[in-house]
């Protein structure tokens, strides 16, 4: 990837993004962190009345996190990156500056209203789609509104040659867009039942086992072309840029990319393990979560060789240091998903306090991590200036890669001790433990996953003053800072 230096790149639809990442992370985690500290400490659901209760804020914490803070980073990581590598300017066409801005602003609006009826409890109960029915309309016109941003983009490159990001990106856009289609078909009741009841409230179009298949097969996959597939772009591109070292293998990215796009959407049904779904469906579930280890073994090891020779760049630069910690924690987190996966494991881990575990030490681990780097590479870049505090940056990295080993490794003894707990009888058959033997059993570990919420946040916040230093009042910058070069 050579320097594009002599084009002049319009940021502004990139900045705009950013501001929200740093916005929605902060609510996000912030709120994250009380509903941890509530299920170490249960009186704190009462500090702010029913809307203040873990049955509001927990969905609250995840959609903010997924929607709010990862897909502005998504954003505003395309809308930099993707000028860059397809070498042109979004300021050379008027339409898709708009489009750009109009994609931020709808979402802004549509985020705002969001979070209002979540805390509101106004919800269609569904995990990770929790919006009722006129929201999904929205989030359905700005998925396309980013599209049109995206395919526009791509259409007026001087580029010929589709970097690998780019299609790690499309392939964020075409997979969601089907995923949340097809899980959010529903049936607004005010209309069906002649105008009785909440305009806002709806059925879904499925029912019993085949909603809970529809919903898992779009749970697990917006995990998949959310929180994997984008970040597995970013990586593919500020790695390289940051390091000054190309790629280790082109092909491997490849084979790793079409490897993910075939397998990952058949993972699904390892969330409905021990249910009425049919056997057959558990055990394809849990064979292609297993398969799965090789497509994204695949990403990370291409990721960590693209350092090969160079790892004394993890010791001058802190950046790099993220980046290389975020691609271990995604081939920790997708090795652990796979081994949760199977039947006989799942029989102990199901339900339990490892499945959070896992979940965010792939989310706080990879995710998060990525999303950082990301912005402290493009900060300089956008703002013409250079990042405020290396050294803040450095301590802000062993404070959150401390919290995050804390809160997985809490969660995971918690689980499997909830797993043993909940499976053990006596000789004659009987439970030997009841339900709240297990909770009390479980608070030292609550307790030390809220520590380790409060550890992230505070990494967190000093991220965001780093960038908002490095936005106001760092030293201006004359030039573009350019990679690394290895030959240095």
């Amino acid at each position: 990837m050579q320097s594009n230096a002599a084009l002049e790149y319009d940021y502004s639809v990139a900045k705009l993004f950013t501001y929200t990442t740093i916005l929605f992370g902060f609510l996000g985690m912030l709120i994250g962190t009380l509903i941890a500290a509530q299920l170490a400490f249960p009186e704190l659901n009462y500090l702010l009345g029913e809307y203040g209760t873990f049955s509001r804020l927990r969905p609250l914490h995840t959609n903010i996190v997924i929607y709010g803070f990862t897909l502005s980073g998504v954003w505003a990581t395309f809308y930099y990156s993707g000028q860059r590598v397809l070498k042109v300017s979004m300021a050379e066409s008027k339409f898709i500056m708009f489009i750009g801005k109009l994609h931020f602003w709808l979402y802004f609006v549509g985020a705002l209203i969001a979070v209002i009826t979540l805390l509101l409890g106004i919800t269609q109960a569904k995990e990770y789609a929790q919006f009722e029915w006129p929201i999904d309309i929205v989030i359905v016109l700005i998925w396309v509104l980013w599209g049109i941003a995206m395919f526009g983009l791509i259409g007026i490159r001087r580029e010929k040659a589709l970097y690998i990001s780019m299609w790690y990106y499309i392939a964020c856009f075409l997979g969601i867009a089907m995923l949340y289609l097809f899980n959010n078909m529903s049936v607004p009741t005010y209309f069906a039942a002649g105008g009785v009841g909440s305009i806002l409230h709806s059925v879904s179009m499925y029912s019993g086992t085949n909603d809970a298949l529809v919903q898992w097969w779009f749970g697990h996959n917006a995990v998949a072309f959310g929180f994997t597939v984008p970040i597995v772009a970013m990586i593919y591109y500020f790695l390289p840029k940051e390091s000054g070292q190309a790629v280790y293998s082109y092909k491997l990215s490849l084979l790793s990319f079409w490897g993910l796009m075939f397998v990952y959407l058949w993972a699904g049904s390892h969330h409905v393990l021990w249910s009425t779904v049919p056997d057959w469906m558990q055990t394809m579930g849990s064979v292609f979560s297993v398969v799965l280890i090789l497509p994204s073994w695949g990403s990370a090891i291409n990721m960590l060789l693209t350092m090969k020779g160079e790892w004394n760049q993890l010791t001058e630069n802190p950046l790099i240091k993220f980046m290389v910690l975020a691609s271990t924690f995604y081939m920790l987190s997708t090795l652990e998903g796979p081994i949760q996966a199977i039947k006989s494991v799942n029989a102990i881990a199901h339900f339990t306090d490892w499945i959070p575990g896992h979940v965010h030490d792939g989310v706080l681990g990879w995710v998060v991590f990525m999303i950082m780097a990301a912005l402290f590479h493009m900060a300089p870049r956008m703002f013409k200036r250079e990042i405020y505090s290396k050294k803040m940056m450095e301590a802000q990295f062993w404070l959150q890669t401390t919290a995050v080993v804390l809160y997985f490794t809490s969660m995971w003894i918690a689980g499997i001790t909830q797993g043993m707990m909940w499976r053990a009888v006596d000789e004659y058959g009987n439970l030997m433990y009841s339900f709240i033997d297990t909770v009390t059993v479980l608070h030292p570990y609550y307790t030390i996953r809220a520590l380790a919420g409060v550890m992230y946040l505070i990494g967190f916040v000093m991220f965001a003053y780093n960038m908002y230093k490095t936005m106001t009042s760092s030293r201006e910058l004359s030039e573009e800072p350019q990679f690394r070069s290895p030959m240095a």
